[in-house]
């Protein structure tokens, strides 16, 4: 099993994490970085295992905007290690943050995120999106405009319209543990082609319904890969295969 999109570096002890996690399976995961210190800490843990981490380094939406220096440090990291990241991410539009829809925060959010497109076209890496609700069509639209080829939408939660864009195009699409319990991310997964489908945790963040008060890990990943299963009338072995399929053509990846 492979988690596609993971916040390694926010867990603490982790090695003794890493090792439980393949003692029970999980041949890999996706880590995502937040800003400038934890694209550092996603290279280093790469380092240490450059078999089971596909490392993506960027800058969250949610968080602050990243000063000037950092941005420029980033760039500088991203040029001299480039060979170590798989990936550009976690990147998108705000949805969350109460002045997101201020014009003026949003324009330089806006701005932010064609710099990150503009990078991954660069160094010819694959967007890792957090791109929700009312935010996606916008992300949609601006990889249309530069021609990005390979994307993948994590965490999803957009309007019909825009899904059927989605898959058009041929970006990827994840669902996390809600999958288990909202009807919506159900009705998504009965949508979306096979070809274009990921499992995710998103770890550490927190669930609710049966995983309320479990940490969020790829250990949630079977329960995630019964109900996908179920859902899409396939054997688990089959749609175990296919995910790694789906994260061997994402990352261009040789498995």
């Amino acid at each position: 099993m492979i988690d596609a999109h993971l916040h390694l570096a926010e867990y603490s002890n982790i090695l003794e994490r890493i090792k439980r996690w393949q003692d029970y399976g999980i041949t890999g995961v996706v880590a995502v970085s937040t800003d400038l210190a934890s694209s550092y800490r996603t290279l280093e843990l790469k380092s240490r295992y450059p078999n089971f981490i596909i490392a993506a380094a960027g800058f969250h939406p949610e968080h602050p905007l990243p000063s000037s220096r950092d941005l420029h440090e980033w760039h500088d990291l991203i040029n001299h290690e480039t060979s170590h990241f798989s990936a550009i991410g976690e990147v998108g539009m705000p949805q969350y943050r109460e002045d997101a829809f201020h014009p003026y925060v949003k324009e330089q959010y806006e701005a932010l995120f064609l710099e990150m497109v503009q990078t991954a076209k660069m160094y010819h890496l694959p967007l890792l999106l957090h791109a929700v609700h009312t935010g996606a069509p916008l992300v949609y639209h601006h990889l249309q405009a530069h021609k990005i080829k390979k994307a993948h939408f994590h965490w999803f939660k957009g309007d019909e319209q825009t899904t059927q864009h989605i898959i058009n195009a041929g970006y990827y699409v994840s669902v996390t543990p809600e999958v288990c319990y909202r009807k919506r991310d159900q009705e998504l997964v009965k949508r979306l082609p096979l070809s274009q489908l990921l499992l995710e945790t998103d770890g550490p963040w927190p669930f609710e319904e049966r995983f309320a008060g479990c940490e969020t890990s790829p250990l949630l990943l079977p329960h995630v890969e019964k109900t996908v299963s179920s859902l899409k009338s396939l054997d688990p072995l089959v749609l175990r295969n296919r995910i790694k399929h789906n994260i061997k053509n994402l990352f261009s990846m040789k498995m």
